[in-house]
């Protein structure tokens, strides 16, 4: 069954735009490195990319879904933040409660307590029960979506079927290996890459379309432009000119449910990183390239006709239909 989103009889564009909260420790686990980082650095998401996006939000007339992990908001400085988003619209989402990049192979009543876990601790900080779910990784399996049923979450956004994603995935965990670098990274199964890439429930099989949970997947560009990943790293990577393709490319999806990551708008030099962008890319550019990036984006999204929405919100459509 595919979706259809309409108002009064006519099609609706709908872009959702959400930030995986990520703190700066999780990059580090990710590469298998243990850095000297102030303690400032390790909260440098918070701390300063969480203002900088809540900005340019504000200046394109985005209200955005904000994944946090549980354990985070046991400080005031996160919880407080997301509590003055919170009261401004915006939806904040449960990213578990540990950020573990193994959830999906722990025991499925440890992968429970887990999620469980962090949905308390966003309803704790903000006062509301988060609606969504996003896995760490993008990682997910059937079990997971049994959990996530049990618990009544009304939608899920961490599939990402996306090749050009997937390969160097497994490339970088291969080579991490070699280095003797502990990778905290898991790879997906590669069945990921065939499930759809617009809004659909979910069969007893997380890849198919079924009656069951409601999966909005993270945005990939259409299938016959092979599926290119429509997240903030690769936008930023790409640059004006290869984030305007990318934007082409994308047009005309269902949802255009744009990924981003508090790193997306973190600087080396200006957050004490410098020791890190050797590995992380995109700590290559400054936070103003990449935000100009990103505004451009939102831009020219918003002349093609979309309309932004919480995850929240496109769910509610999405899951009427």
């Amino acid at each position: 069954m595919r979706f259809g989103s309409k108002v009064s009889g006519a099609p609706r564009k709908l872009c959702a735009v959400s930030v995986d909260l990520d703190e700066i420790p999780c990059y580090t686990a990710i590469h298998g490195l243990s850095l000297p980082l102030s303690g400032a650095a390790q909260q440098a998401v918070y701390r300063k990319a969480l203002p900088r996006l809540a900005a340019l939000f504000e200046a394109h007339g985005v209200r955005g879904t904000w994944f946090a992990i549980g354990s985070d908001l046991e400080h005031a400085h996160a919880s407080d933040a997301l509590r003055k988003l919170a009261a401004h619209g915006h939806e904040v989402g449960n990213h578990s409660y540990s950020h573990r990049y193994d959830l999906t192979r722990m025991q499925e009543h440890e992968m429970r307590a887990d999620v469980a876990r962090g949905i308390e601790a966003v309803e704790r900080a903000v006062g509301q029960r988060p609606r969504g779910f996003r896995a760490p990784g993008y990682t997910f399996t059937d079990t997971l979506s049994r959990v996530l049923q049990d618990l009544e979450v009304s939608y899920d956004s961490s599939v990402f079927p996306c090749p050009a994603y997937y390969a160097p995935k497994l490339l970088a965990i291969g080579a991490y290996r070699m280095l003797d670098r502990p990778t905290r990274s898991i790879p997906d199964h590669p069945r990921v890459l065939t499930a759809p890439g617009d809004p659909y429930r979910m069969s007893d099989s997380y890849t198919r379309r079924g009656n069951g949970l409601l999966e909005l997947p993270v945005g990939v560009t259409r299938d016959q432009t092979g599926r290119l990943p429509f997240i903030g790293t690769s936008l930023t990577l790409a640059g004006r000119a290869g984030a305007e393709l990318l934007c082409r490319l994308i047009e005309g999806r269902e949802l255009i449910n744009l990924e981003l990551h508090g790193i997306d708008a973190s600087d080396a030099e200006e957050d004490d990183l410098t020791s890190l962008r050797e590995a992380q890319f995109d700590l290559r550019k400054s936070a103003a390239t990449k935000l100009d990036i990103l505004g451009a984006t939102l831009d020219r999204l918003s002349r093609a006709g979309y309309s932004f929405v919480t995850l929240a919100e496109a769910a509610d459509e999405f899951g009427r239909s």
